[in-house]
């Protein structure tokens, strides 16, 4: 699944990092590496969707990301 959108800290439960995606859903990021944490930073990614994952934020479904490119 390829994902646009920009990312953005939440400060929930500790704190969680979303991307607000183009289709205008948000989901929780997994995965990636640290540069990807960059408040406000547009990014394309690929990766796969955990419906079923249980999160402490609950801001929406899980994204894995595998792979990704700041716009």
């Amino acid at each position: 699944m390829k994902l646009s959108g920009t990312v953005q800290y939440q400060d929930l439960e500790g704190g969680v990092w979303v991307l607000k995606a183009d289709d205008g859903r948000t989901y929780q990021l997994a995965g990636g590496d640290r540069k990807i944490k960059k408040d406000g930073q547009r990014i394309s990614a690929e990766g796969s969707v955990q419906r079923d994952a249980v999160t402490a934020a609950m801001v929406g479904p899980v994204f894995h990301v595998t792979s990704y490119t700041a716009d």
